[in-house]
């Protein structure tokens, strides 16, 4: 099964299924001497983990990483670091009555086509619980970029149609501190009250919908990204839309962009405090696919949840048509859950194009 590795220099492969005995993730690539702070690594998982409010599902797992290479007294040791997450509470026979049939929106039927085989039981490879494995790299790819001082920050900004206000990305510490105050991960608290509200009631329904991330990172030297093929806005983009459920991205001004004219659009270049800024930030903090030192801002548009609580019609393998009825534990919506994620990934981006701009400088 190919497509299971992401990065040059800073590399991951990722292995488990979502009912195997665990997940894993080898990372390759991660420079020597960093601080491996694992009760930091723990906490990145347990902002993903499931179980931890009324709007995620129920699973429970506990994520508890082991590392078993690469660390050695608390430091990187510039070889191969190996993480294992075990799981915990499966619950396969929810899933016994999917067994031959295919549920709408999700990968049964493709991946049957491709391989001939499929596990079931939650989707088996293809399950958003492999991003947990993500997450244990992601955090430490985000301990080697704060050392550069580089720093990532996503919320909740959007869950169907209800939309969160732009934020004053100033302080980015205080808004980390007022999203994780909040089960909905949007740092605007009354936004995060109504989504709350909005989430529970369609999960009550039976129902799942989808939201918005958006993504500030800051402290990123201008040079990083390449000019053709590795772009450093296709890398996170591909990054973002290879999460579950992601079905969109975009960057500084985005889809709106197309609207506008070359006037309005053009980021203006100035000086600042002997640094070269631009005045406005419409490229998202990449120009020409390589960072130009402002912040670097992006979307990613996450759809509903595939499997709801009701009744659907579809086809089994026979190519029957036959009904299928939601069960087993699902979030109604991802996007709280996701956020770490998709820093996780952001994070990984970065460091792998860090490294490849440093070997340019050496």
């Amino acid at each position: 099964m190919a497509g299971n590795s992401f990065g040059n220099l800073f590399k991951i492969t990722t292995f488990g299924e979502s009912h195997g005995k665990a997940i894993g993730v080898i990372i390759d690539g991660c420079p020597p001497n960093i601080d491996i702070d694992e009760d930091f690594i723990q906490s990145e998982l347990d902002k993903r983990k499931p179980g931890q409010s009324k709007i995620t599902t129920q699973r429970k797992e506990s994520d508890v990483a082991q590392i078993l290479s690469g660390v050695f007294e608390g430091k990187s040791t510039g070889t191969p670091i190996a993480v294992l997450i075990p799981n915990e509470d499966q619950r396969s026979k929810d899933y016994s009555h999917i067994s031959d049939k295919y549920r709408p929106s999700h990968a049964d039927y493709t991946y049957q086509q491709k391989y001939g085989i499929r596990d079931y039981r939650g989707g088996g490879r293809s399950s958003a619980r492999e991003t947990a494995a993500r997450v244990a790299a992601g955090a430490i790819a985000k301990l080697y970029l704060r050392n550069q001082g580089i720093e990532i920050f996503a919320h909740v900004s959007a869950v169907g149609t209800l939309e969160a206000p732009n934020l004053d990305i100033t302080n980015l510490s205080a808004l980390l501190d007022v999203r994780e105050s909040n089960i909905a991960r949007c740092a605007d608290p009354a936004t995060a009250n109504e989504m709350i509200a909005l989430i529970d009631s369609i999960r009550k329904a039976g129902d799942t919908i989808g939201g918005k991330i958006s993504t500030v990172v800051r402290g990123v030297p201008a040079g990083l990204g390449e000019p053709v093929f590795d772009k450093l806005h296709a890398d996170l983009g591909k990054a973002m839309l290879s999460i579950n459920a992601v079905h969109g991205f975009e960057y500084g001004s985005g889809f709106s962009g197309s609207e506008m004219q070359g006037s309005e659009h053009n980021d203006i270049f100035v000086k600042e405090k002997e640094q070269v800024r631009t005045r406005t930030n419409f490229s998202g903090g990449i120009q020409g696919g390589i960072s130009n030192g402002m912040d670097i801002t992006f979307r990613t548009a996450f759809k509903p949840v595939a499997t709801i609580m009701r009744d659907q019609e579809t086809l089994n393998e026979d190519g029957d048509s036959t009904i299928i009825s939601g069960k087993g534990r699902h979030d109604p919506c991802v996007v709280s859950r996701a956020v770490i994620i998709v820093e996780a990934m952001t994070a990984l981006v970065l460091a792998d194009h860090l490294l490849r701009f440093k070997a340019y400088k050496d």
